[in-house]
C-alpha cells in the first residue's frame, strides 16, 4: 500500500497540516475531543444534580476509561478487518447516538452510566483506527509528527474543554449543554467520511467473529518480536508521571495554598509542557535523535519529581510539574519504533491495544496516588512516583536501547 508524503524535504508540523487529508483528521480530533470534554463535566453536573452523591459524579469520569479493556479484548479486530474510515466514521456515528440519548431528559441515571460504558468501549477502537490510518496518510517521519500533532490538540483541548464547558453550563441545562457534543461527534463525522480518501482494509474478512479474533490478536501483538518491551515503556512511565495531577488538591491544600486557582494552575501545567515539549521536540531534534533518545527523554517526566523532596510551594511544583510535562514527547519516538516493529496486518489492533494499556495504566496511576495519599503526605507521593518511574526507565531502558542497536 502506497503512502502520502508530507511535503517535499523533511517533514515539519506545517508541511503536515498543510495537507488537507490530514487537516481534516486534526479538525475532526478538535471537534469531537471538545465535545467529549464538554460531555464528562455535563453528565458530572447532571448525574451530581439528580442524585446528590458525589461518588456517583466521580464516576461518571471513570467510566469513561473503565472499558477500554473490554474494547481493546473484544472489539479491536475491527480496526483491521474493515476500511478505517468506515470503521471512524462509525464510531463517531454511534458516539454522536449514545450522547445524543444521554440528552434526553429524565434519563435514570443507571442509564446513563451504561451509556457511558458504551462510550469507553467504542473510544479506544476509534483511537486505534485513526492511529494506525495515519501511516497511509504520511510516509516515514511524517507519522511521528502526525502523532504529535494529535496528542497537542487533545492537551489543549482538554484544558480549554473544562473552562467551555463551565461557561456553558452557567446558560444551559445539562440535558442542552449535551447537544453540544452531539453536534461535535456529527461533525467530526462528516469531516472523516468526506475529508479523508477511502482505503482498503488492512485484513481480508475472515471467518472467525470479531470478538474471537480480537482475543487472538491481542496474544499475536504481545509475540510480535520486540513489542513488548515497546508497549511496557508506553504504558509504565505516564502511569506513575500522573501523581502531581492526581495530587493537585491535596497537595496545594496541604502546602497552605489551596485556592481553585493553584489548584487550576497544577493541573494546567504538566499538560502545558507536553505541549511545549513536542513542539521542541518535532521542530529542533531529528527524526533519528527521537528514536534514539526515548529513554533520556523519558527521564525528563521524573526528574523534576525528585524536587518534591523540599515540599515546594505551590508555584514552585507547578513550574516542576511543567518539566516533568516536557518529558512526555518521549512518545514522538516511541510511536515510531512502535510503527517498525508492528506488522501492517496487526497494525489497527496493536495501536488498539497500546492506547487502551496507556489509558487504563494512567487511571490506575491516578488511584493509586490517590490511595497512597490517604496514608502519606502528597509531595512524598509524588516523590515516590518519580523514583519509581525511574526505577521503571531503569529497568525498561536496557531492552530499548538494545533493539535499537541491533537494529
Amino acid at each position: 500500500m502506497t503512502t502520502r508524503q508530507a511535503g517535499p524535504g523533511a517533514p515539519t508540523y506545517g508541511r503536515i497540516l498543510a495537507m488537507p487529508e490530514f487537516r481534516a483528521i486534526f479538525l475532526a480530533q478538535l471537534i469531537a475531543t471538545l465535545g467529549n470534554v464538554i460531555a464528562q463535566i455535563t453528565l458530572s453536573v447532571l448525574v451530581y444534580q439528580r442524585s446528590g452523591s458525589p461518588l456517583l459524579s466521580a464516576l461518571t469520569f471513570a467510566l469513561g476509561f473503565a472499558p477500554y479493556l473490554l474494547g481493546a479484548s473484544l472489539v479491536s479486530a475491527v480496526a483491521d478487518r474493515y476500511p478505517s474510515r468506515r470503521v471512524l466514521v462509525a464510531c463517531e456515528v454511534v458516539s454522536c447516538a449514545v450522547v445524543a440519548v444521554m440528552a434526553v431528559p429524565g434519563m435514570p441515571i443507571p442509564v446513563l452510566l451504561g451509556l457511558l460504558l458504551v462510550l469507553g468501549t467504542v473510544a479506544p477502537v476509534f483511537q486505534g483506527t485513526r492511529a494506525a490510518s495515519l501511516p497511509e496518510v504520511l510516509s516515514g517521519a511524517g507519522y511521528a509528527l502526525g502523532r504529535s500533532l494529535l496528542r497537542m490538540v487533545s492537551q489543549t483541548t482538554q484544558i480549554a474543554g473544562f473552562g467551555v464547558g463551565g461557561v456553558v453550563l452557567i446558560f444551559l441545562s445539562p440535558s442542552q449543554a449535551l447537544l453540544i457534543p452531539v453536534a461535535g461527534f456529527a461533525a467530526s463525522a462528516l469531516l472523516l467520511r468526506f475529508g479523508t480518501r477511502p482505503r482498503p482494509a488492512r485484513q481480508a474478512v475472515a471467518s472467525a467473529s470479531i470478538a474471537r479474533a480480537s482475543l487472538s490478536g491481542v496474544r499475536e501483538v504481545f509475540a510480535v518480536k520486540g513489542l513488548r518491551p515497546l508497549l511496557f515503556m508506553t504504558w509504565l512511565p505516564p502511569m506513575f508521571a500522573v501523581a502531581p495531577e492526581a495530587l493537585a488538591a491535596p497537595y496545594a491544600a496541604q502546602s497552605g495554598g489551596g485556592s481553585t486557582a493553584l489548584v487550576g494552575l497544577l493541573l494546567c501545567a504538566a499538560p502545558l509542557g507536553s505541549v511545549v515539549g513536542e513542539v521542541l521536540s518535532g521542530t529542533l531534534l531529528r527524526p533519528a535523535q527521537r528514536v534514539r533518545w526515548v529513554v533520556p527523554v523519558a527521564a525528563v517526566m521524573f526528574v523534576p519529581l525528585l524536587g518534591f523532596a523540599l515540599q515546594p510551594r505551590p508555584l514552585v511544583a507547578a513550574g516542576l510539574m511543567f518539566l516533568c510535562g516536557l518529558g512526555f514527547t518521549y512518545a514522538m519516538g516511541l510511536d515510531q519504533r512502535t510503527l517498525d516493529v508492528v506488522p501492517e496486518t496487526l497494525r489497527g489492533r496493536a495501536l488498539t491495544v497500546t492506547t487502551a494499556g496507556l489509558m487504563v495504566g494512567q487511571g490506575v496511576g491516578f488511584a493509586a496516588a490517590g490511595a497512597a495519599a490517604e496514608f502519606l503526605p502528597a509531595h512524598v507521593v509524588v516523590l515516590s512516583a518519580g523514583v519509581a518511574g525511574l526505577a521503571t526507565l531503569v529497568l525498561c531502558g536496557p531492552a530499548i536501547s538494545t533493539k535499537r542497536s541491533a537494529e
